[in-house]
């Protein structure tokens, strides 16, 4: 295929499937605030950080016992603060999930004072990794002393995080726009730090990044799915299949939330339709309630990298398909996952478990043999029975909504494999695939837009249901 569309599919492979711990918007509060302390720790010469994660006993008990000092003092004296300032999606996001690492706490307060308290920067969206007992019981601490306070911040890109860390007469403010942990901004004491270049150049590399994305299509996602050399995706594909593994099997194992994977396999056997949902279900039942295992993420979601990954390996196994077969089949389920994001956005009402399951679909399809026209009739099929699935948030029921999506694209391969596809014309299915998926793409991106504001005032008891 053309070297360019090769090189964007790899380095948008690359991009978009990176680890992270935890529901990935509470861990970018988490995120920004950890990165707030560690700007102000160089203003105050004393560890905001309950620990800073070293391996000699006696530093760390010597950074203890400075940073918890700084933080009692702020908070009981009342000459400290952190004020969070979030999106409503940010805010609809983190309302109710577990932080992970936490202790069962949930809320923009808990993640940004667990980041405050703990948090390695430098690890990104693994910032809640190393996180002590210590830690959550000072966290637990500053919460009742109502430390930390989350606003509404109207006018703002739908991913949007700013967070201001005031101690002792200093300040650092961290604002977060548009991915997880991609920081614009950097204040300390008013003094601006870091910035993103200048709007021409961030421009540019939005429309650079725009460009990529433009030159997914289903026809050209297949090719390189065929031809792509095994060694230019084993490290990011490999990692994806270890560590969504992982936590899966970690929510069949233990009662997380709702049980809903270890439920569906309780109530209807292990037939691979079973099997495909429930892996996928229990990953989510782990992630949504405080598992602090890290999962491989696609489009910025973890569940959505859990659902476009977890029945395709399900299937693999099924088949019994050589293990280079199932990183091609990966290589579809994320891609065309990715190409219905493109439209829609990071963050909508549109509920993002639809795309990767129809991701997932495809995938399925592919493993059975299927050429381009399955594939093509399974997406449209997925699409036209789920699309209308809103995000409210995520929670416990963020797996049930990922077993409905994967049995609806499971159920889109059945009608494909049947000779059975829904029309032109039929709702918003159009005479071509990219033209179905780009008309679900704008109605999650604009159609919704609406729908979104009324989800998120009806969470925040703005308005009476």
């Amino acid at each position: 295929m053309e070297e360019k569309i090769y090189r964007s599919y790899i380095e948008i492979l690359k991009e978009e499937l990176v680890p992270a711990l935890g529901c990935t918007e509470p861990i970018a509060i988490a995120y920004a605030a950890a990165k707030a302390a560690e700007i102000l720790k160089e203003s105050n010469g004393e560890k905001v950080q309950i620990a800073e994660h070293k391996t000699e006993e006696k530093a760390g008990t010597a950074d203890r016992n400075g940073a918890k000092s700084i933080l009692q003092r702020a908070s009981d004296n009342c000459n400290g603060h952190l004020d969070v300032y979030c999106s409503g999606n940010i805010i609809k996001n983190v309302k109710s999930v577990t932080v992970p690492n936490s202790g069962g706490m949930r809320g923009i307060e808990a993640a940004a004072l667990l980041g405050l308290v703990g948090g390695d920067a430098s690890r990104k969206l693994e910032v809640l990794e190393g996180i002590t007992e210590e830690q959550r019981e000072e966290t637990r601490r500053l919460l009742e002393k109502k430390f930390c306070t989350c606003y509404l911040q109207e006018g703002v890109a739908n991913l949007y995080i700013r967070a201001e860390l005031t101690l002792e007469g200093h300040s650092a403010c961290v604002t977060i726009e548009d991915k997880h942990t991609n920081i614009i901004k950097i204040e300390k004491d008013g003094v601006v730090l870091f910035e993103k270049a200048c709007k021409a150049e961030a421009d540019a590399g939005a429309k650079e990044q725009s460009d990529k994305r433009a030159l997914l299509n289903v026809a050209d996602i297949l090719q390189f799915a065929d031809e792509v050399r095994i060694e230019d995706i084993k490290d990011v594909i490999g990692r994806q299949i270890e560590m969504n593994t992982a936590i899966s099997e970690e929510g069949l194992r233990n009662p997380y939330g709702a049980e809903v994977g270890r439920t569906l396999l309780n109530a209807y056997g292990d037939d691979i339709k079973i099997r495909a949902k429930a892996k996928a279900a229990a990953g989510s039942d782990a992630r949504m309630n405080g598992c602090s295992m890290p999962v491989v993420i696609n489009s910025g979601s973890g569940n959505q990298g859990m659902t476009c990954s977890l029945p395709v390996i399900e299937y693999a196994k099924e088949l019994k398909v050589p293990e280079e077969q199932l990183y091609r089949a990966l290589v579809v389920s994320n891609l065309v996952a990715i190409h219905q994001k493109s439209y829609i956005g990071s963050l909508s009402a549109y509920c993002g478990a639809v795309s990767a399951a129809c991701g997932a679909g495809a995938a399925i399809a592919w493993l059975n043999g299927g050429d381009y026209e399955a594939v093509a009739r399974t997406i449209t099929n997925a699409l036209a029975n789920t699309s209308g699935m809103v995000c409210d948030g995520a929670k416990s029921s963020c797996a049930a909504k990922i077993a409905s999506a994967v049995d609806a694209a499971i159920m889109a391969y059945t009608l494909e494999s049947a000779n059975h596809c829904f029309q032109p014309g039929e709702g918003l299915v159009k005479d071509n695939v990219e033209d179905t998926i780009r008309n679900m793409g704008y109605v999650g991106r604009v159609g919704m837009k609406d729908t979104d504001v009324t989800i998120l005032n009806l969470m925040i008891d703005q308005q009476q249901a």
